[in-house]
């Protein structure tokens, strides 16, 4: 879970979106009246954005009772909180608490399907940083409620040579070894390469590399280069990426990857129908 501080900037975003004030509310609605909002998850599926709800409506003055935590499935037709306050804290908060427990939980439900489509195998499903701007710290926990494992979060601390990067390496002249090298000399534990061809898994595995990224690869070619990069580096891992659909993911899952990587988990999210219904 992200810390408390991000968590807070997130919901402050969500609020600023809407303006310094709720005009319609303070017309129709008294400042002294209190009301209850019944938080319901209209269809099945996995609950995420718990904290990040929880901190919208706390900036709003009021508060959520809670029936579930994240990760927890739940039954179409659910009731998974209530909240409490002045009516027009309510509604201040109904909409962003909405637009970020509907994303949340989404990808709470993709990545659970993922995760259930390579069970038995040992293999993990990941993220990627391609998440919506300002929100990655909600979409990794969306990821981790619904049963994946974190990747690279930020490019700070974590090492990964993609093609672009190979490309400057060769402009530059100079070596991937000696890149992973002063990568190591600098605290970086994580060193991933991206290879397209068996001549770069070669390179990577004689550089030192901690995990090769598998890119746009068929399964076959998955278990071929992965038998190869265990021979030349036994303690490496394999991470498959690139194209993966629920529909094959088993496959490079038996194929020998240790991670499969799935932009679309938060690139492509189907929000969760959940509603809030205003009680008096």
């Amino acid at each position: 879970m992200a810390p408390s501080s991000t968590i807070d900037r997130v919901a402050a975003l969500a609020l600023e979106e809407d303006g310094e004030r709720d005009i319609t509310s303070e017309l129709t609605v008294s400042p002294a009246l209190k009301g209850f909002g019944v938080i319901e998850y209209r269809t099945s599926g996995i609950l995420a954005g718990r904290e990040y709800a929880t901190a919208v409506a706390r900036a709003c003055h009021c508060g959520v009772d809670w029936n579930v935590e994240d990760g927890d499935p739940v039954r179409a037709g659910s009731t998974i909180g209530l909240m409490s306050g002045e009516l027009r804290g309510i509604l201040r908060a109904e909409r962003p608490l909405l637009n970020l427990l509907q994303r949340a939980s989404g990808i709470a439900n993709t990545t659970r399907s993922f995760v259930d489509a390579v069970q038995g195998t040992g293999c993990r499903i990941l993220h990627t940083r391609k998440t919506a701007p300002g929100l990655r710290a909600l979409d990794i926990d969306a990821v981790i409620a619904g049963g994946g494992q974190r990747h690279r979060t930020d490019l700070a601390h974590e090492v990964m040579v993609k093609d672009n990067h190979w490309q400057a390496l060769s402009r530059e002249d100079k070596g991937l070894k000696a890149a992973l090298d002063e990568a190591r000399s600098q605290g970086a534990a994580a060193l991933y390469v991206e290879v397209e061809s068996v001549e770069q898994l070669e390179s990577a595995c004689a550089a030192g590399a901690t995990r090769l990224l598998v890119d746009n690869q068929i399964p076959e070619t998955v278990r071929a280069w992965s038998a190869l990069a265990r021979q030349r580096s036994p303690r490496i891992e394999i991470e498959a990426t690139g194209g993966i659909t629920l529909e094959n993911a088993r496959a490079y899952a038996e194929a020998g990857a240790d991670f499969i990587s799935i932009g679309a988990l938060t690139h492509s999210v189907q929000g969760a129908d959940i509603a809030v219904e205003i009680k008096f």
